[in-house]
């Protein structure tokens, strides 16, 4: 196995372990199990969508779990009895279990399933209370001043 060293970079950095950690686990956790296919897409600064091939897969066979900063996507295998004898059997009915890890904010708009394609679409939202803001030092005293394409919006809102 081919594991990383991050001690540079723990070295010089601070509040970034939860990262490092997520990487790590990662690469240890890379079994080489490629099933069930996805693609993963960005489509717009804060929005994504994660593609997961599911032929044969029913909506009641799928569970989809989001929790903090996990979204958690399990396929039941099901029994089904065929009349007569398979001869051959090359479409993939096992039971799976694929997890993502989502950054903070980050959080399930919506899930369809579609021509034997799950389509999951992410959206981050970043409280206000969390986005940044120019900080103006004045005397002893600290003002919080929003970027002027903020302070655009805000004056654009309270004219409509």
């Amino acid at each position: 196995m081919n594991r990383t060293d991050f001690t540079p970079f723990r070295r010089n950095t601070v509040g970034f372990d939860r990262l490092f950690d997520l990487m790590e686990n990662q690469v240890r956790q890379n079994s080489g199990d490629n099933y069930p296919p996805f693609n993963i897409e960005r489509r717009n600064e804060d929005a994504y969508r994660i593609t997961l091939a599911l032929a044969g897969f029913r909506k009641q066979d799928i569970d989809i779990t989001a929790q903090q900063n996990l979204l958690v996507v399990e396929g039941k295998k099901r029994d089904e009895t065929v009349e007569g004898d398979m001869l051959h059997v090359g479409i993939a009915n096992r039971g799976f279990e694929r997890r993502f890890n989502l950054a903070d904010y980050v959080r399930v708009e919506a899930a369809e399933l579609a021509d034997g394609l799950l389509v999951i679409d992410l959206k981050r939202e970043v409280p206000d209370a969390m986005k940044p803001k120019k900080i103006a030092i004045g005397g002893n005293t600290l003002e919080v001043v929003h970027d002027k394409d903020e302070e655009a919006k805000d004056k654009d809102a309270d004219a409509a």
